[in-house]
């Protein structure tokens, strides 16, 4: 049982009843879709109250900025063209096409992120994304020479429904390019903590594929990314409009050799998740012996389901800290821990902080550098629970400060 991963809760209702789910991941013997049953619908879970901010990381607006100048260049976008962007959270993506003068529309069901990016000029209708929003869009304005969705196919319950919609919006000559987390990530490096109820979907190449195919779409080309512990991004279009390039068929085949079609590799995950589970906690408990102070990073979704399903809570971490001001001052859903601005560290000068969004890690050691001058060390729990010294705390700095004069002199 584990509460919905970004119901981040006020002092006020901390005495007040919480709603936990059960959270189970189910695969599909046939097309081998990885799915959660649906215990909270998304008008719960992307309400008026969503405390998720997309522009609160570095790195992820790094990559925006990045995929924004490649795509702009590859479609040969301009003052002429339409972008729209499904899930547009607080324009984090758009503003970058905003500023080459490229018409934009944003898609977003939170209304409290929706304003965010209202307030940036970034036009945002606040719906959520299918047939009948792409229908209503497609009568009042262009179809989109490219549509986005970063990290939200795998958020929609009805995925037929999401796909159906990108179909009629998408101009015939269209492309559509979706970042999702790759599966086959998830299960090699033992991604479990990826796994929470917003998360309705967990996706390889193989699955996706025969979706669009399904509503008359194929995906052409593929591309590893990095980001959120190793993603996809597909660009797809009307059918049999582009060749299929060669990085598709390697990866499909790839993918099979690894054995997402084979249901033995999704009963050896779950017990790698479980001895996982054991060695933390083990790990955890010995700091504590010690009397040693432990303080969280992040209060990421994905460190929710980590610490729910680990039995963590205020016992073993005394406080997260966050860098978005919208989750400062609340507590962390089922564990009740405190988030706090990120200066709090530098008053407490804990020995350990436990690093809950493991896949930007690099980045928050970066920020963090500083704690080397006590000996404070990090803990990075996934894949496997290891710690991170002062001598590379050093090292990692020093390398980010090489980056920057290399980029300097270029």
């Amino acid at each position: 049982m584990s509460p919905v991963s970004n119901a981040y809760i006020k002092p006020e209702n901390l005495q007040s009843k919480e709603n936990f789910y059960p959270l189970h991941a189910y695969v599909c013997e046939k097309c081998f879709l990885v799915q959660l049953e649906e215990f909270e619908s998304p008008e719960q879970i992307f309400n008026d109250e969503y405390a998720y901010f997309s522009s609160f990381s570095d790195s992820w607006l790094k990559h925006c900025k990045n995929y924004t100048d490649i795509i702009s260049k590859k479609l040969n976008l301009s003052q002429n063209s339409k972008v729209v962007e499904i899930a547009s959270n607080d324009g984090y993506l758009l503003q970058y096409f905003v500023e080459k003068n490229i018409p934009v529309l944003g898609v977003e069901p939170s209304s409290s992120v929706a304003k965010i990016a209202e307030e940036k000029g970034i036009k945002t209708v606040t719906k959520f994304f299918g047939v009948n929003t792409a229908n209503e869009l497609a009568n009042i304005q262009e179809k989109a020479d490219l549509i986005i969705g970063n990290n939200v196919l795998a958020h929609v319950p009805d995925i037929n429904d999401f796909v159906g919609g990108i179909k009629i919006l998408l101009k015939e000559s269209g492309t559509v390019t979706i970042e999702f987390p790759h599966l086959l990530n998830l299960i090699n490096k033992n991604q479990f903590d990826t796994i929470y109820h917003e998360h309705f979907s967990y996706l390889s190449l193989y699955t996706v594929e025969k979706i669009f195919n399904h509503h008359g779409m194929d995906i052409y080309d593929v591309e590893e990314l990095p980001t959120h512990g190793g993603s996809l991004r597909i660009y797809a279009c009307h059918l049999e409009n582009m060749q299929k390039s060669k990085n598709v068929i390697n990866l499909l085949s790839r993918e099979k050799e690894f054995g997402l079609t084979d249901l033995i590799t999704y009963t050896n995950f779950s017990e790698k998740v479980k001895e996982t589970k054991r060695k933390l906690l083990k790990h955890l408990i010995e700091l504590k012996k010690t009397g040693k102070s432990i303080v969280g990073y992040g209060a990421a979704a994905k460190g929710n389901t980590l610490l729910n399903y680990c039995g963590i809570g205020n016992d073993f971490i005394d406080y997260v800290v966050d860098k978005s001001p919208y989750k400062q001052g609340l507590f962390l859903p089922g564990t009740h821990i405190s988030i706090e601005s990120p200066e709090k560290i530098t008053q407490t000068k804990p020995d350990y902080i436990f690093i809950l969004p493991w896949n930007i890690k690099d980045e928050i050691i970066n920020q963090l550098s500083y704690v080397k001058e006590w000996g404070c060390k990090f803990i990075v729990p996934i894949p496997e629970v290891y710690e991170i010294g002062t001598e590379e705390i050093m090292v990692s700095g020093l390398l980010q400060e090489a980056h920057k004069i290399k980029n300097s002199v270029s």
